[in-house]
C-alpha cells in the first residue's frame, strides 16, 4: 500500500484518539475492536489512511483481513524519546468495495513485544512498563471533501486472543479453540504524545520461506527437522483438527549428540505452543521469533511431513546492493554465511544474535562490520532509525550506551541501570557508522543529521584522555572475543585495552573532522583534527618503539596502527613487518577478536603481504574464518570455536551460531580482493583496485551504487591479468597490482596486464 500523499504527522493524525488497553492489565493478548459506518450522503470514499502506534506490538485488520504486511509494529526505538507511528493508506480496490451504509469493523491485536517482554540477558527481566496498549486514528476522505475519522478511545471494546503467552524470547502459545469471549470496555493509558515520531525505514517482513531438507527421529525419539539454513523467523504449522491435541515446537541452531543443542539458548525457551481445535488451521507465530535451522516438533499425530512445516524467513526489507564471488568454494560459502548473519540480525535493529535471551543493538558489532553490511544492502533507512536513538541515548545517558535501544537502565538484578562511560568501538559506533553511511551512500543530509552525535561522542573520548594524550582510563570492551582469551573471560585478550582504544579515538577524531570540513563545520574540523594530532603523537611517543613494534606486540595492535594510518612511513612498513610475523607464527590461524579482525587482511596487503593475508584467508585450522565453513555453518559464529572438532559445543556460556561482527572480513572480499572502491563519498568516484593473491584464480565482485552498477571481476589466464571492468558514468581508474593507473570509461571494458 504505497502512499500517494505526504502522511500527517503522528501528533496532528493522533490527537483525539487515545492509547487503550485490556481492562485486565496482565494479560499477555487482546483484541480491541470497533464498528464504524460509511456514510450515506458524501459521495464513495476516496482516501482512508491510518495511523497507529503501540505500546508492544500490533497487527492492525479491517473486517478481518491484515491491513498490511508489516510486523512487529511499531518496531523497537528508544521508547521513552521515539515511539513510531505508521501511516497505512488503505488499498483503492478495498476502499471500492465500500457502499453507502456498510459496516466494517477495525481491529487490532496487542502483544507484549519489546515493551512488556522481559528482555535482558544474564536472568534480567527488562521492560518499559507494565501496560500494553494500542492507539490509531482511522480518517476517512469522501468525494464532497467531508472527513470522518475513527479512533480508539475507552468506546471501544477488547476481547480474547487465541495468544495465551508471548516474548521474544520464551516463545508464543496459541490455543485455536479459544473463543473471543464476551466483549469488555476498553481502558485508557497514560501515552507521552511527545514521543511520537514517524517511521522512516520499510519495517520487518516476511522474506522467504523454507521446506524442510530431512525431518527424521532424533536417538531419544524425538521429532527433529532441518531446515537446511540458520535463520531467523518462525516455523508456519498446519495444523491438524484435533480439539485439545498440544503441538510444542523447539528451536535451536545446531545439534549435540544428535539432540537438540539448547544450551546456546540461555534462558530463552524458544517454544511455540499450538493447542488444536474442532477445524485444521495454518498458523503463525507473529508476536515472537527464533533464530534456528533445526526444531524438535512434541505431539504430532504420527510424523508431520514437509508440507505441515515451513520455515518463514523473517526480517527488515533491505534491497542487496553487493555480491562476490570467487573460484574457492568455500570462500564464497564463508561470503553467504555473512550475508544469512546479517540478513537474521537486520530485525528493526541490528541486534548481536537472534536466538538467544540477549538480541539486543550492541553498537561494537555495528561498529566493525558497517563497511561490510552497507556494501550487502541498502540500509541508509535501517541504519538511519537506529543511529537516531544512538544520538537520544547518547544526550540523555551521557555517553554512548553498550546497547542500543539502552535497556540496561530498565534490567533488574546487578545490570539494572549500568554505565560503563565512553568505550572505544562501541562508543565508536557514534562515528564510524553514519561516516560510513557517507562514505557509501554520499548523502550529506543524513550526515548532517547524525553529526552532533559524533562530536558529541569525541567530546566524551577526549574527556576521558589521560593528560599525556593516551586513553589509558576507564573500562574498554577493546579486543573482545580474542581467540585465545580463556571460554569465560571473553575480555582477556593479547591486545592492551589502552593501546586499542587510543587507536580508535585517534580514528573517529581524524573521521569526524573529515565529516566537519565536508559539512563546512569548519571550527569543528580545525579542532578536531588538533586532537587527531596530538593523540597520534601520544601513540607514537608511548607505543610505538623505533622498530616499528607496538605494544602487545600482537596482530590486533598492528593491524590497528596501520589501517588507521598513526604511523609514519619507516614505522608503518616495520609494523607490516612485525604484523607478518605475528601471522606466520600462528600458522596462518586467527589471532584476533572483535577489534583487529576486520582489519587483519587490510594491514597486511597494505604492506605488501598479500600472501600472508590469502593464506590468512583460506586457512581451514581452527580459529579460522574457514574452519566454521569445514563444519557445515550457514552463518558466521560469535566464537571460532563455537563447535568443537567433534561436533561438541564450546563449554563457553556465549556461544552463538549467528553473530556477524567476527564475518566482517567480507568487506576486504568486496573491496580488497574484489577491488571495487569509493574514490569520493557516494561512490561519484569508483576506484578499482584489484588484489589477486595465492589460491584463487579469478574473483568477481559487483556493487549496484548511487549512480548505477560496478562490476570488477579479475582472472589469472597463463602468464596474464586479466581484469573486466563494469563501470557506470562516474570517473572511474583501475589501479594494478605493480601502482600502475588506467583511466576507466562508462562502459564494458577489458585490461591484459603480463604478469
Amino acid at each position: 500500500m504505497l502512499p500517494t500523499t505526504a502522511p500527517p504527522t503522528p501528533d496532528r493524525a493522533l490527537a483525539a484518539a487515545d492509547l487503550i488497553s485490556s481492562p485486565d492489565a496482565a494479560e499477555p493478548a487482546f483484541v480491541v475492536s470497533t464498528a464504524f459506518r460509511i456514510a450515506e450522503d458524501h459521495g464513495p470514499v476516496t482516501t482512508a489512511t491510518l495511523v497507529a502506534t503501540a505500546h508492544g506490538l500490533y497487527e492492525a485488520r479491517i473486517d478481518g483481513a491484515p491491513i498490511d504486511d508489516r510486523l512487529f509494529t511499531p518496531g523497537w526505538t528508544s521508547y521513552p524519546w521515539r515511539l513510531q507511528c505508521q501511516t497505512y493508506f488503505l488499498a483503492t480496490d478495498l476502499i471500492a468495495t465500500w457502499v453507502r451504509g456498510s459496516r466494517h469493523l477495525l481491529q487490532f491485536e496487542v502483544g507484549n513485544g519489546w515493551w512488556r517482554g522481559d528482555m535482558g540477558f544474564e536472568g534480567a527481566h527488562a521492560n518499559y512498563g507494565t501496560d500494553i496498549g494500542v492507539v490509531a486514528a482511522l480518517t476517512l476522505q469522501y468525494e464532497d471533501g467531508h472527513q470522518q475519522c475513527v479512533t480508539t478511545s475507552e468506546m471501544w471494546e477488547v476481547t480474547r486472543s487465541r495468544t495465551t503467552t508471548n516474548t521474544l524470547y520464551e516463545g508464543q502459545h496459541l490455543d485455536l479453540r479459544r473463543s473471543p469471549g464476551p466483549p469488555r470496555p476498553a481502558r485508557v493509558i497514560t501515552l507521552d504524545r511527545s514521543t511520537l515520531v514517524p517511521q522512516v525505514d520499510a519495517g520487518v517482513h516476511r522474506q522467504e520461506t523454507l521446506a524442510p531438507q530431512r525431518i527424521w527421529l532424533s536417538p531419544s525419539g524425538r521429532i527433529l527437522v532441518d531446515f537446511g539454513q540458520n535463520l531467523t523467523g518462525w516455523i508456519r504449522i498446519r495444523v491438524p483438527a484435533d480439539p485439545g491435541r498440544v503441538i510444542l515446537v523447539r528451536h535451536a541452531e545446531t545439534l549435540e549428540h544428535g539432540e537438540l543443542a539448547t544450551r546456546p539458548l540461555r534462558s530463552a525457551r524458544a517454544t511455540d505452543l499450538v493447542i488444536a481445535g474442532e477445524k485444521a488451521e495454518t498458523i503463525e507465530p507473529t508476536f515472537t521469533y527464533h533464530g534456528f535451522r533445526f526444531a524438535e516438533i512434541m505431539g504430532w499425530p504420527g510424523m508431520p511431513t514437509s508440507d505441515d512445516l515451513t520455515a518463514v524467513v523473517v526480517h527488515s526489507s533491505v534491497t542487496p546492493t553487493g555480491w562476490f564471488r570467487c573460484s574457492d568454494e568455500r570462500v564464497n560459502q564463508l561470503w553467504r554465511n555473512a550475508v544469512w548473519g546479517l540478513r537474521g540480525n537486520l530485525l528493526d535493529i541490528p541486534t548481536d544474535c537472534p536466538q538467544r535471551d540477549e538480541r539486543l543493538g550492541w553498537t561494537g558489532d555495528l561498529a566493525v562490520f558497517a563497511p561490510a553490511a552497507t556494501h550487502l544492502f541498502d540500509l541508509r533507512d535501517f541504519l538511519h532509525k537506529w543511529l537516531l536513538d544512538l544520538a537520544v541515548e547518547l544526550r540523555h545517558r551521557g555517553t554512548v550506551p553498550a546497547v542500543v535501544p539502552d535497556l540496561y537502565p530498565y534490567m533488574t538484578g546487578e545490570a539494572r541501570g549500568k554505565v560503563v562511560g565512553a568505550t572505544c568501538i562501541w562508543g565508536d559506533a557514534a562515528a564510524w557508522v553514519p561516516y560510513t553511511l557517507w562514505q557509501q551512500y554520499g548523502d550529506l543530509d543524513r550526515l548532517r543529521e547524525h553529526f552532533p552525535a559524533m562530536v558529541r561522542h569525541l567530546d566524551t573520548v577526549q574527556a576521558a584522555l589521560s593528560p599525556n594524550g593516551l586513553w589509558d582510563t576507564g573500562f574498554q570492551w577493546a579486543d573482545w572475543l580474542d581467540p585465545d582469551a580463556p571460554p569465560q573471560e571473553p575480555g582477556a585478550a593479547k591486545a592492551d585495552p589502552s593501546v586499542v582504544a587510543t587507536a580508535c579515538a585517534f580514528r573517529s577524531a581524524r573521521w569526524t573532522a573529515e565529516a566537519a570540513e565536508a559539512l563546512g563545520e569548519h571550527g569543528v574540523a580545525t579542532r578536531l583534527e588538533a586532537l587527531a594530532s596530538r593523540i597520534r603523537e601520544a601513540f607514537r611517543r608511548h607505543y610505538v618503539t623505533q622498530d616499528g613494534r607496538v605494544r602487545s606486540d600482537c596482530a590486533t595492535v598492528y593491524a590497528l596502527a596501520i589501517c588507521f594510518g598513526l604511523l609514519d612511513p619507516d614505522e608503518r612498513a616495520a609494523a607490516g613487518g612485525h604484523l607478518a610475523r605475528c601471522v606466520r607464527t600462528t600458522g596462518h590461524r586467527i589471532s584476533t577478536g572483535f577489534a583487529g579482525t576486520p582489519f587483519v587482511t587490510w594491514a597486511l596487503c597494505d604492506t605488501d603481504h598479500v600472501d600472508d593475508a590469502y593464506a590468512l584467508l583460506l586457512q581451514t585450522e581452527c580459529p579460522s574464518w574457514l574452519y566454521p565453513v569445514t563444519m557445515g555453518a550457514t552463518t558466521v559464529w560469535e566464537r571460532w570455536d563455537a563447535v568443537l572438532p567433534d561436533g561438541s559445543l564450546h563449554p563457553g556460556t556465549m556461544t552463538s551460531l549467528n553473530h556477524y561482527a567476527l564475518g566482517a572480513v567480507i568487506d576486504w572480499l568486496h573491496r580488497g580482493v574484489g577491488g571495487i572502491r569509493a574514490a569520493s563519498p557516494g561512490y561519484a568516484a569508483i576506484e578499482y583496485r584489484p588484489t589477486p593473491g595465492p589460491g584463487l584464480s579469478w574473483a568477481e565482485t559487483v556493487l549496484d551504487t548511487p549512480h548505477g552498477r560496478a562490476r570488477c571481476h579479475w582472472r589469472r589466464d597463463r602468464t596474464e591479468l586479466v581484469v573486466q571492468v563494469d563501470h557506470p558514468n562516474v570517473p572511474g581508474v583501475l589501479v594494478l597490482p605493480d601502482g600502475t593507473r588506467r583511466e576507466v570509461a562508462p562502459g564494458e571494458q577489458e585490461f591484459r596486464i603480463v604478469e
